[in-house]
């Protein structure tokens, strides 16, 4: 068997692994939450009825079910996009119409990553206006989610086209390190769009409007002003226009910081709660997370791009796909289309750092309020309000979970605070 051959097999190999694991994960969570379904567990028996937490379980096991689902079919999507020979037709059909210049092989690219967007859109649709829906957490319209698609493959394509174009440049006009080139790109990129996104990508799909004057605003100044948190103002997002699930953020970076609740957030907790939610994510802030973070994917893409860069000097990646050798765009599709299946075998490790990283805020959010009650009672509302699962099996959360369930949250603000 030629060496492409066996490359395929791998790769086919590999990309069923990951589903099988998948599913196995699945079940494995699943007999756990049923195994825990009979009566509520004892230690939410004071916050949570009955009623609510059956369906909650019941929330659990249809969106796992409808994943299940949707795992399959993007498994089968892979296959046959990677090995029907689609996507060296494609290309060829592009290059024989458009030529090969960098503009032409990233209209390539982006067009291929549009028609995979589509595939999905049935689920998506189906996730929003069925499950969601009929757990009572959708808001949107069919027009808004239209809206929402189109707004984004327009960015998509606004922003991506001409990256991908600079990257292709790059690989011919730098020669030999240009991987290096391409990922000093990407990352000023990233970051350009980490200052820009707040003021102008954010606002294409929600509202934003200030904090109104009261005692709220006033708490929320006055915790900022305790902890040193430099903020340009506190706004609050029309997130009630799409779901009834809630959240908090702050954004931007410098003099461009704000904070932002959601108004569904605000809705659903007290100003005390309100205030150790808030302290919890400046708490991030102050333990420099998002530093750490930005650093670890910095350094990740710049490994990225050296395997990429490596990849692209063989003849059988290529081949095992129906391309010619040394087709750098060829080489970069199938390296993102590749890399999930290898990424989601660290995908534990991942979230043990970023479960850390809770624990440290939630330490801090107690510390500053002298007391872990008030962000234990938010906690607890959020998880009821949003129908969380409170049973996860430890093997299920340890892959997917970049939040620690909530008995662990509890159990550590208490040890902390004893």
């Amino acid at each position: 068997m030629s060496t492409p051959a066996v490359i395929a097999l791998v790769v086919a190999g590999l990309i069923l692994l990951r589903l099988a694991t998948e599913l196995w994960l699945a079940r494995l969570n699943r007999r756990h939450v049923l195994r825990h379904a009979g009566e509520v567990p004892e230690p939410f028996r004071e916050f949570i009825d009955p009623p609510t937490y059956a369906r909650s379980v019941e929330y659990t096991l249809v969106r796992r079910r409808f994943n299940d689902v949707a795992d399959v079919w993007n498994t089968v999507i892979l296959l046959a996009v990677l090995f029907s020979g689609v996507l060296p037709w494609a290309h060829e059909r592009i290059r024989n119409t458009l030529g090969d210049s960098v503009w032409a092989m990233s209209a390539f690219l982006v067009l291929v990553g549009f028609a995979l967007s589509l595939t999905g859109l049935p689920f998506e649709w189906h996730a929003q206006f069925r499950i969601e829906e009929r757990f009572g957490f959708n808001t949107t319209t069919p027009k808004t989610w239209w809206l929402d698609r189109v707004k984004g493959w327009l960015l998509g394509a606004m922003l991506g086209y001409p990256l991908v174009a600079l990257i292709l440049y790059v690989f011919h006009w730098a020669g030999e390190w240009w991987w290096l080139w391409a990922w000093a790109v990407v990352v000023a990129f990233q970051l350009l769009l980490a200052v820009l996104a707040p003021v102008l990508i954010l606002p294409l799909f929600n509202k934003f409007t200030p904090l109104p004057e009261g005692s709220l605003k006033e708490r929320l100044l006055r915790l900022a002003k305790r902890t040193a948190f430099r903020a340009r103002s506190i706004q609050v997002m029309d997130g009630s226009r799409r779901s009834r699930h809630s959240n908090a953020f702050f954004t931007g970076f410098g003099r461009l910081r704000k904070i932002v609740l959601f108004d569904t957030l605000i809705a659903q907790l007290t100003e005390p709660e309100l205030e150790a939610v808030l302290a919890h994510e400046i708490g991030h802030y102050k333990k420099k997370h998002i530093p750490r973070m930005l650093a670890f994917s910095v350094v990740a893409l710049l490994a990225g791009f050296g395997v990429l860069a490596a990849l692209a000097k063989t003849t059988w990646l290529y081949e095992a796909f129906g391309f010619s050798p040394g087709c750098i765009e060829a080489a970069l599709l199938l390296f993102g289309l590749l890399s999930g299946v290898v990424t989601f075998w660290i995908l534990p490790i991942l979230h043990w750092w970023s479960r850390r990283h809770e624990y440290e805020a939630d330490a801090y959010a107690a510390s500053v309020m002298n007391d872990p009650a008030p962000l234990i009672s938010a906690l607890r509302k959020l998880n009821e309000k949003n129908l969380g699962n409170l049973t996860p099996h430890p093997v299920y959360s340890a892959f997917y979970y970049s939040h620690p369930a909530l008995l662990e949250r509890e159990a550590a603000l208490r040890v902390k605070t004893e």
